[in-house]
């Protein structure tokens, strides 16, 4: 999925968020090269087909969104044994590539031995990429997600050799530790430290939001691998420019952001049974639009309880949008009962 030598840009993981409508909707433009599922939990037992099958049914259409995408399975957990299995199913299941998450700092997931609490552990780290490497065929890449480390940033050095040890094909490193969360700063020429030690590539992730952001993370890594998270759902042309200036894409017309018009797409793309999910999920997109982006309606978006009234607020007519709506259809909708798939 990831070629060395081959300008790259990523969809970031987001819990809550970058679910399988997002990841549709992120693949319209073309830019990203390829997306990273929501992490997968292996907690006492393998995942089963089902539940990979539920919260990635890309595995359904050769691991690619309806408008094209390649998406890659992530998977979390602390046992090494359980991650081998979980990643042999998921293959089994469709997955052409795994990713491994020992970055999410989210305290419920850390105390139950998963993501970043790993960050404490190196040795454990190229264990648990060392299992699940030799468990799935050879011409499926592995990959590691990491932090800086837990609470001090020169553990990356470590971590990262570690997860190189254990055949990890590329590593994505978020330019912060665990105990940072989401704060500010972040520390981009760690990241290029690290890439000139590896031979494996690096993908620099963390706080680029703009144009300008992405080309100081360049030149402070040397990375030519990218991975775009809040940013992208914050200004849906981002990952358009960004892509341009890694000579991914022609470079985007200038538009201005159609919120309305994005949310219209997202619901495209949503089973209709999943109305309560559906207006929780956009309520997570659009806080993430007004926090680092140009969103200034979500006061009022966060009080509505239904569809009908989060689309009363944005002042959307109440019905599914059809093909000619949108500037790029690259599938067929059904307009009375949208699905996915």
């Amino acid at each position: 999925m990831l070629r060395p030598d081959t300008p790259a840009l990523i969809l970031a993981p987001m819990e809550g968020v970058t679910d399988a409508p997002m990841r549709a909707v992120q693949g319209i433009g073309g830019a990203f090269t390829f997306a990273v599922s929501e992490f997968l939990r292996v907690a006492h037992a393998p995942l089963p087909r089902g539940v990979l099958l539920r919260h990635v049914p890309e595995l359904r259409t050769a691991g690619r969104t309806p408008t094209g995408l390649p998406v890659q399975v992530q998977i979390l957990g602390g046992d090494a044994g359980l991650m081998a299995e979980s990643a042999v199913m998921a293959v089994t299941a469709g997955a052409t590539a795994i990713d491994i998450n020992f970055g999410c700092p989210a305290p419920t997931v850390n105390r139950h031995d998963g993501g970043a609490t790993l960050l404490k552990y190196p040795r454990r780290i190229r264990e648990i990429v060392g299992a699940v490497r030799a468990a799935v065929p050879v011409g499926v890449p592995v990959s590691a997600k990491l932090r800086l480390g837990w609470d001090r940033v020169d553990a990356i050095f470590e971590n990262a050799e570690m997860a190189a040890e254990g055949g990890a094909a590329w590593i994505t490193i978020h330019a912060r530790t665990r105990t940072q969360g989401y704060a500010p700063p972040v520390y981009w020429p760690l990241i290029g430290q690290v890439r000139g030690r590896l031979g494996i590539p690096v993908v620099a992730n963390g706080d680029i939001r703009t144009v300008e952001e992405f080309r100081r993370c360049r030149d402070e890594t040397g990375c030519r691998h990218f991975m775009l998270g809040r940013g992208a759902l914050a200004d849906p042309g981002l990952a358009g420019r960004v892509a341009a200036e890694l000579g991914l894409a022609d470079p985007p017309r200038a538009a201005v952001i159609d919120w309305p018009a994005e949310l219209r797409r997202l619901m495209a793309w949503t089973p209709a049974a999943s109305a309560e999910g559906m207006v929780k999920r956009f309520k997570q997109w659009l806080r993430m639009a007004a926090a680092y982006g140009t969103f200034t309606r979500f006061d009022e978006v966060k009080r509505a309880g239904c569809v009908s009234e989060l689309l009363a607020v944005l002042d959307l007519p109440s019905r599914t949008p059809d093909a000619t709506e949108f500037s790029e259809p690259l599938l067929t909708l059904d307009c009375q009962r949208p699905q996915l798939w």
